[in-house]
């Protein structure tokens, strides 16, 4: 079997604007941070990543050493994983950070999921809190569950209730706000800008999950920070490679170096998980240098904002109840769960393929069926479903 060589992209447009990670973290953190990891290498217990630099075989090369070596420390019962050169895990972390113009540094994970659920235990203790929105995604949700932190829960996309959550965590050491950077059920976008200011004034941690933004939202698809202009202002991002970069599996937190050399040494999810299979690794980095080059990345957002625009514009004429704003979800509410099953059934039958989301994945009586636009759809493809959702709703008397 013959493996392919991947090497990692340089984006032909690169950012040369700091966007992200600029935000000073509060000292309290920042200290507790470092007496941690300072106490690890004292204790000997700080884990120093050994880079691979040839495929997982009895005798390998790792990058601190000159000379080959064996290879007593893997999991490779079988001799199987005879893969690619595992060095472009690292280059696509190098490469992630890059592509958000920040300083700082990239961990990779299976999912981001677990790039959720490692963050919160990783980061915070008792003496802290995590103040999150109420409407996060169940990731997030089961990430601060399992963190010691006091934990608050604010309005959706609320400023002002972020505000007295805060308040009422004054008395706790480091304050961490939580938040979707889109909500995916809605298709609603987080305003960060008024929700960063809020999180200055109390001198606390802004963490967004940025799932249904990377790649596509903002001016070069750099996600909701870059969308509402507050990237430089944002701690930590989480984000998946799952999604717009090319559909596979992945995930990462990107942010303060202080902060993931914590999560390196720390996040179960990351110490107890296998990598990334190589062959995820280059399609997302692929993905990645489709994203950072503006000739290829125009035509991709115009046509998918185009499609979105269409497709919200004849809804909403044709009497359609729609959710969310200015994204690519765009939400059909119904109301009843029976309803948005059926027309979803109703719809497959025409060739259109929509799913239902109804209780507990969202609200009682907030069922809808959720549609998501893309730059691969056809114009013509687009009003042909939204033909479909007319002579459907017709027919079930929903316009």
């Amino acid at each position: 079997m013959s493996f392919l060589l991947l090497r990692s992209p340089t984006p032909k447009s690169p950012v040369t604007r700091r966007l992200l990670s600029t935000a000073k973290l509060p000292a309290a953190l920042e200290e507790r941070i470092s007496t941690a990891l300072s106490s690890m290498k004292a204790a000997g217990t700080f884990k120093t990543e050994r880079i691979i630099t040839t495929p997982q075989r009895s005798s390998i090369n790792v990058q601190s050493s000159t000379a080959p070596v064996l290879n007593f420390c893997a999991n490779n019962y079988l001799g199987l994983a005879d893969h690619p050169t595992v060095t472009i895990h690292k280059d696509l972390e190098a490469q992630i950070s890059q592509f958000y113009g920040t300083q700082g540094d990239t961990i990779l994970y299976a999912s981001c999921f677990d790039a959720n659920a490692g963050i919160f235990e990783s980061l915070l203790t008792a003496e802290d809190a995590v103040i999150s929105d109420s409407l996060n995604h169940a990731s997030i949700i089961d990430g601060v569950r399992l963190c010691k932190a006091q934990r608050f829960r604010y309005a959706n996309g609320d400023p002002h209730d972020l505000e007295r959550q805060l308040e009422k965590a004054k008395d706790c050491r480091v304050k961490l706000v939580a938040t979707d950077g889109v909500f995916s059920m809605d298709g609603n976008i987080a305003p960060l800008r008024d929700i960063v200011d809020v999180v200055e004034r109390h001198n606390a941690v802004l963490f967004v999950d940025d799932a249904h933004a990377t790649g596509f939202l903002g001016a070069t698809g750099r996600g909701s920070g870059e969308y509402a202009g507050v990237m430089e202002r944002v701690h930590l991002v989480n984000s998946t490679l799952g999604k717009a970069l090319g559909g596979a599996a992945g995930g990462y937190t990107t942010g303060a170096p202080l902060l993931v050399s914590m999560l390196r040494n720390t996040s179960r999810p990351y110490l107890f998980s296998n990598t990334l299979p190589p062959s995820v690794v280059g399609a997302a980095s692929a993905a990645l240098e489709i994203v950072s080059n503006e000739e290829t990345r125009a035509p991709l957002l115009n046509s998918l904002w185009a499609n979105a625009k269409v497709f919200r514009q004849r809804m909403e004429e044709a009497g359609f109840v729609l959710a969310g704003k200015d994204h690519a979800i765009i939400p059909v509410m119904l109301g009843d769960a029976k309803l948005a099953s059926r027309m979803a059934e109703m719809m497959l039958n025409r060739g259109i393929y929509v799913v239902g989301f109804s209780y507990p994945v969202v609200p009682k009586d907030k069922a809808r069926i959720r549609v998501q636009l893309s730059a691969a759809h056809s114009l013509d493809q687009v009003n042909y479903a939204v033909d479909s959702f007319i002579e459907v709703g017709r027919e079930l008397k929903v316009i």
